[in-house]
């Protein structure tokens, strides 16, 4: 791989798109045992001198705003809310200058215990993950009855200000692909915004089938089965997700089509996991280890520089449709939303 060319302050690539948006793993634990993440038992959970300490959270952070023009900073899992300093990590980042937005993916549980904490501490908003509001499904799909804490949750985070509350769903065929429009009265309901997601390879049983895949014109002739939708006027950007006006707006939904109709040529996102491994694309194969060279004695300069080296390398696209697609071996939980 080439070197990153030496332009100070940005995370470029070859082709010229530039990450303003860093998505950091926690923890690669969780409390759910969702089907299409994991097998019931769980994994084999990184070890704890593996994983980043808060110290070293918060810095590599700082390096990425203060040094490399990150002015979004997600924190994920895993499962987030179970790492014990996250009050802590959350209040060092929202003091940065210049201040980055901060925002959190969670499943929910215990979030509405935490959610005026995280308030009080900078936090932003919050995405919730919720694919089902049968609770017989939830149980089945998640391996825990815990659809009520879920609900308290998203209650919790709009009580708190953590607005706007989105709610994540992936939707699977034979599962839970009916739910398309309760999914989105209960989001105008409670005013939270609804963003439904292609399932992608990310699994850690490598049991991911396309076929089987629900797609976003077929998630959008659900919600058409029940709501006028219209193309959303507003310049899209970055974001991942299209977004559609519901009943002529001003509500919106949105379709994540990561796999047919992705949106790599303008992603700006670069990815932190748990134990300190800077990824360039969700589905990329390849890290490159920060955590050694924060430990081994690297100055910001140098970590700076390794962080645009990698970001250099980035590929033009997930590349899901080639024949010589693999799979990353860390599933989602390993990896960060």
């Amino acid at each position: 791989m080439s070197a990153a060319p030496g332009t100070d302050g940005v995370l470029v690539d070859r082709y010229g798109r530039v990450a303003r948006d860093l998505r950091v793993s926690l923890t690669d634990k969780c409390n759910l045992r969702c089907t299409y993440c994991m097998p019931a038992e769980g994994l084999p959970w990184l070890a704890g001198p593996e994983l980043l300490t808060d110290e070293e959270i918060v810095r590599l952070v700082r390096v990425a705003v203060e040094r490399l023009g990150v002015t979004e900073v997600r924190f994920t899992g895993g499962e987030p809310l179970i790492r014990p300093g996250l009050v802590k990590i959350v209040t060092a980042v929202a003091a940065l200058q210049p201040r980055p937005r901060v925002s959190l993916t969670t499943n929910g549980i215990g979030l509405d215990r935490l959610a005026p904490a995280l308030s009080a501490a900078g936090l932003n908003r919050v995405n919730v993950s919720l694919d089902t509001l049968d609770p017989g499904r939830f149980d089945r799909l998640t391996r825990r009855p815990r659809l009520d804490a879920v609900l308290a949750g998203l209650a919790g985070a709009a009580a708190a200000g953590l607005s706007p509350v989105k709610i994540n769903s992936v939707l699977m065929r034979g599962v839970n692909e009916d739910e398309a429009p309760a999914l989105l009265r209960f989001a105008l309901d409670h005013d939270y915004q609804l963003r439904i997601i292609e399932q992608m390879p990310l699994d850690a049983q490598h049991g991911w089938d396309r076929s089987t895949m629900v797609t976003a014109e077929e998630i959008l002739a659900s919600l058409r089965t029940a709501f006028d939708l219209s193309p959303d006027p507003a310049e899209r950007g970055a974001a991942p997700a299209e977004t559609w006006l519901v009943d002529g707006g001003p509500a919106r939904v949105g379709v994540i089509a990561s796999v047919t109709r992705p949106f790599c040529g303008d992603c700006d996102r670069t990815r932190l996991t748990a134990d300190g491994q800077v990824r360039a694309c969700l589905f990329a194969t390849e890290e490159s280890d920060l955590r050694a060279a924060l430990r081994g004695g690297a100055d910001d300069d140098e970590l700076a520089r390794r962080w645009r080296t990698a970001m250099w390398g980035k590929r033009a696209g997930h590349g899901i449709d080639d024949p010589t697609f693999l799979q990353p071996t860390r599933p989602m939980s390993a990896i960060g939303g």
